[in-house]
């Protein structure tokens, strides 16, 4: 099984660095012993006590707690030991000599503490800076996929470099198929494809490390968005380990969320797609039956007005009469054609307080016209045409737009914000015209509506 690189984490300090940090924790300390009993004939053993703490921070910084609380009590035996009386002994003859030892042996160790907290806290803080790195990086390699093949590529190449292992990503589907998978072409075993079938079905990680199916060596956990299974995403080591440690399911489900956005925003490309493809066909069935009204019709009554001439004629009346029936017959057909041509953006869309006429160009509220700019229109009729239906911003920006527009959101959210502005009662809280984060907009399917915001 072929591997790739791991990626840096942030970590506890290792054994070398503890080591290291206490060494050099431990030269300062015999620094400032020495420093010390340069100074202490003149200023006292009391000035003395200050150049003990130094050497205790530095090895709270870079060794952790454990060895700077040591090193505090190193630092507090060295200083009893040299600038207290009795000297050259750990015994301590004046009550005051007494206070300044445990005060230097307090100190050190709320100073160590609260330096390893320090370092912890900022331990912290670069981990989460770099897991939101990692998340946002992989969303924004995601944003301009538009089917699942592409989101798979993207998700499987990612986390084999995240994580060092081999991934498989599979959609969801009565026989599981595998949309990508690093190293490509590998085949998985029976156990696996159990594990990974289980995933599908269930909804829950599966595999290697896991209750379900643990026999198998891939470990498999469920793409889910909008309460839906959209695929697996199954990871293996090639020491057969666990691929995921506990510390990192975290970065794994914010990974899994990311991708799981990303299928749902395909899915939605593709159906509004497909919504497209459909309305242009019926514009063209539209055109094309007019075009057979307008054509065919006047041959027709040119034949009608030709049989009615034969008419007259005593010889060619049989003749006529069975080809002003004909005429009359497919006349009929031609007028049930153009009938079924679509009327349906004839009729106004109706939402709540609003009425919607695609046909006329006209929009009111509460029986009030409303006025709208045409790219303002054109979004609200692209919305109504799928009411209840949430369409991605690349949707609304290639049919208002157009194509070349596509990456231009901020577009959309003006014209967005202008519309909630002249449609809500409070726009603030807009009930109409909802947001569906990183996804797109819908108009409300109901009369009331739907809490919404953005």
């Amino acid at each position: 099984m072929e591997s790739y690189p791991q990626p840096a984490l942030v970590q506890a300090p290792s054994t070398l660095l503890r080591a290291a940090g206490l060494a050099l924790g431990l030269l300062l300390t015999l620094l400032a012993t020495l420093a010390g009993l340069l100074i202490a004939p003149g200023w006292g053993s009391a000035a003395v006590v200050l150049l003990y703490l130094p050497p205790v921070l530095v090895t709270a910084r870079y060794a952790g707690l454990w060895p700077s609380l040591l090193l505090a009590l190193v630092a507090t035996l060295a200083f009893n030991f040299f600038f207290t009386q009795p000297y050259h002994t750990l015994r301590i003859a004046s009550p005051g000599d007494l206070v300044t030892v445990a005060a230097l042996f307090l100190v050190a160790v709320v100073t160590s503490q609260l330096t390893s907290a320090m370092r912890t806290q900022a331990s912290l803080a670069a981990a989460n800076a770099a897991r939101n790195a990692t998340i946002a990086g992989l969303a924004r390699r995601l944003l301009p996929c538009t089917d699942r093949e592409a989101v798979a590529r993207v998700v499987v190449t990612d986390l084999a470099r995240l994580f060092a292992c081999n991934v498989v990503f599979a959609a969801s589907a009565d026989e599981p198929e595998v949309l990508a998978a690093l190293p490509p072409g590998l085949a998985l075993a029976a156990n696996d494809r159990a594990a990974l079938a289980a995933t599908l079905a269930q909804g829950q990680p599966a595999g290697r490390g896991l209750q379900r199916v643990s026999q198998a060596d891939w470990q498999f956990h469920p793409v889910i968005g909008q309460g839906r299974i959209h695929a697996a995403l199954g990871l293996a080591r090639p020491d057969g380990k666990p691929p995921i440690a506990e510390s990192q399911r975290e970065l794994l489900g914010n990974l899994l969320d990311q991708a799981a956005l990303a299928l749902e925003r395909a899915r939605l490309e593709a159906e509004a797609s497909a919504a497209i493809a459909g309305r242009e066909r019926d514009r063209m069935r539209a055109v094309l039956l007019a075009s057979i009204g307008e054509d065919v019709k006047p041959r027709l009554l040119a034949i009608q007005a030709g049989a009615r001439a034969l008419r007259r004629n005593p010889a060619d009346r049989d003749a006529a009469s069975a080809v002003a029936a004909e005429a009359a017959r497919l006349q009929h057909y031609v007028d049930n054609l153009v009938d079924l041509s679509p009327g349906s953006d004839q009729e106004p869309i109706v939402c709540g307080p609003l009425a919607i006429d695609l046909f006329r160009h006209t929009v009111t509220r509460a029986g009030e016209p409303v006025h709208l700019t045409p790219k303002e229109f054109a979004v609200l009729a692209e919305l109504a045409r799928h009411r209840g239906r949430v369409l991605t911003h690349r949707h609304l920006l290639r049919a208002v737009w157009g194509p070349a527009h596509e990456e231009h959101v901020d577009y959309l959210r003006v014209a967005v914000r202008a519309l909630r502005q002249k449609l809500e009662v409070d726009p603030a809280t807009p009930v109409l015209i909802l947001n569906e984060p990183a996804v797109g907009y819908r108009l409300a399917a109901t009369e009331s509506g739907d809490s919404g915001g953005g």
